[in-house]
C-alpha cells in the first residue's frame, strides 16, 4: 500500500512538471506495477486494492456532494432532469446502436450501452477539482447530469441483472428495481426535510469527532445503499449533499480534502491494475471507433445543456469534455459480462475504451478551449472577448 503512494505520487510529480493531469499517470502507475505488466510487480493481486479503492470512489462522491448544495436542485431541478435526460438519449441510444453493429450479441449490445453512455463519476469529480471550475456557472449543469445518471444506474442494473442471469422472472427485476428507487426517494427526501436533525447531530467544535462521524456515515450510507441495489457512491453522494447545507458543512469541506486526495489516487491507481494491456490490440478498431462515437456525442450533449441553461460555446465545450470520461461503472460492467459468459472480446474492448477516455477526458478538459472555437458561436465569442480587452496606447510622435 504504501507503494502504491508512493509510485502514485512519484509519476504525479513527473507529469505535473510537463503539465500532465494527475488521474492517466494514477492509472498508468497502477498498469506499470500490476500483474499484467513485465517487470517489477508490486501489487500481484489487483482485489487486494479492492477496499482502498472503493473508499477512494466514495470520498471522491461524497466531496461533490458537499460542493453540489440543496438550492442548486430544487433551482434547476427541471433543467437539471431535461439536460441528463439528453445527455443518456444521446449516449445510451448510441452505445446500444454500436452493441448492435457489432453483431457480439443481444446481451453484449445492452451490456455496451450501459459502458458507453454513463460517464465516470470519481473521474468527473476529479477533473472539476484538478482544473478549478467548482465555482463555474456550468459546473451545475455537469454534476446534475451525474445525478441523473447516478438515477438512470440504479434502474439500470436492476433491469440488467436478471438478463445477464438468465433469469426470465419481470416480477424480480421490477421488484430489484423498485427497491432501489424508493431508496433513493428516501434519501432525497432526508436531504430536503432533515438538515436541521442532522446538523445537531454533527454538530461539535472537535476536529477529531467531527472528522470520525463524517467518514462514518459516508461510508456506512454507501453500505447500505450498496445493499438496497444503488451504487455505493450516490449513497455517499447524498450524505455529502445533506452535510454540506449543515453549520458544519465549510468545516468539512476543508477537513475531508487530504482523505480526498490520497484515497482518490489510489481508486485510479487501482483501475489500472485491473488493465491487461496485452489484450487491447485485439479490439483495437472497436476501440476507437466506440471513442470517436463518444466523443460526437458528448459534443452534442454538451450543446443541448448549454441551450437549455443559456450558456456559450465556452460552457459547451466545458461540459462535453468534463462528462468525457468513463471508468468505474464500465470496469463492474466487464466484470458482470465475464461472471455471465458473455463474448470474450468484450472485457478487452471495455478495458481499452475505459483506459483510452479516462487518459483524454483530463487531456481534452483542461484544453476544452480549442473545442470551443470550432462549435457554433465560438468565433464569434472570441472576437468579442478580443474586442473587450484593452489596449495599449501608441505613443505619438
Amino acid at each position: 500500500m504504501g507503494g502504491a503512494f508512493l509510485a502514485a505520487a512519484v509519476l504525479a510529480r513527473v507529469g505535473a512538471r510537463i503539465g500532465l493531469p494527475t488521474i492517466p499517470l494514477f492509472i498508468l502507475a497502477g498498469i506499470l506495477l500490476g500483474p499484467h505488466t513485465p517487470g517489477f510487480v508490486l501489487v500481484s493481486d489487483p482485489h487486494e486494492m479492492e477496499m482502498l479503492s472503493a473508499l477512494g470512489l466514495v470520498l471522491l462522491l461524497f466531496y461533490l456532494g458537499l460542493e453540489f448544495h440543496m438550492d442548486d436542485l430544487k433551482a434547476g431541478g427541471r433543467r437539471m432532469a431535461l439536460s441528463g435526460g439528453t445527455y443518456l438519449a444521446l449516449n445510451v441510444g448510441a452505445g446500444l446502436g454500436f452493441g448492435f453493429a457489432l453483431g457480439w450479441g443481444t446481451s453484449e449490445a445492452l451490456v455496451l450501452a450501459g459502458v458507453l453512455g454513463i460517464s465516470s463519476s470519481a473521474i468527473v469529480t476529479k477533473v472539476l477539482v484538478d482544473t478549478g471550475r467548482l465555482g463555474n456557472a456550468e459546473t451545475k449543469p455537469i454534476l446534475g447530469i451525474i445525478v441523473v445518471e447516478d438515477i438512470f444506474l440504479a434502474l439500470y442494473l436492476a433491469a440488467l441483472q436478471p438478463i445477464l442471469s438468465g433469469a426470465d422472472s419481470l416480477g424480480s427485476a421490477v421488484l430489484d428495481g423498485g427497491k432501489a428507487f424508493a431508496f433513493l426517494l428516501l434519501l432525497a427526501l432526508a436531504a430536503r426535510f432533515g438538515t436541521r436533525i442532522v446538523s445537531r447531530l454533527f454538530d461539535t467544535r472537535d476536529d477529531e469527532l467531527l472528522v470520525i462521524s463524517f467518514l462514518g456515515a459516508a461510508v456506512f450510507m454507501a453500505g447500505v445503499s450498496e445493499w438496497f441495489g444503488v451504487a455505493d457512491a450516490i449513497g455517499a453522494f447524498m450524505v455529502g449533499l445533506m452535510l454540506g447545507s449543515t453549520t458544519s458543512g465549510p468545516r468539512i469541506l476543508k477537513l475531508v480534502h487530504p482523505l480526498r486526495d490520497a484515497f482518490g489516487a489510489m481508486f485510479f491507481f487501482a483501475f489500472g491494475l485491473s488493465i491487461d494491456p496485452g489484450d487491447l490490440p485485439t479490439v483495437l478498431w472497436p476501440v476507437l471507433a466506440a471513442v470517436a462515437l463518444t466523443l460526437v456525442m458528448n459534443v452534442l450533449a454538451g450543446l443541448g445543456a448549454a441551450r437549455i441553461y443559456g450558456f456559450g460555446p465556452g460552457p459547451a465545450a466545458n461540459i462535453s469534455t468534463t462528462l468525457l470520461a468513463r471508468g468505474e461503472f464500465a470496469l463492474i460492467l466487464a466484470t458482470m459480462a465475464a461472471v455471465a459468459g458473455l463474448d470474450e472480446r468484450l472485457s478487452p474492448f471495455i478495458a481499452g475504451y475505459v483506459l483510452v477516455l479516462a487518459v483524454l477526458g483530463p487531456l481534452a478538459a483542461g484544453r476544452s478551449g480549442w473545442l470551443a472555437r470550432i462549435l457554433p458561436g465560438g468565433k464569434a465569442a472570441r472576437a468579442a472577448e478580443q474586442a473587450a480587452e484593452p489596449r495599449e496606447s501608441t505613443p505619438v510622435g
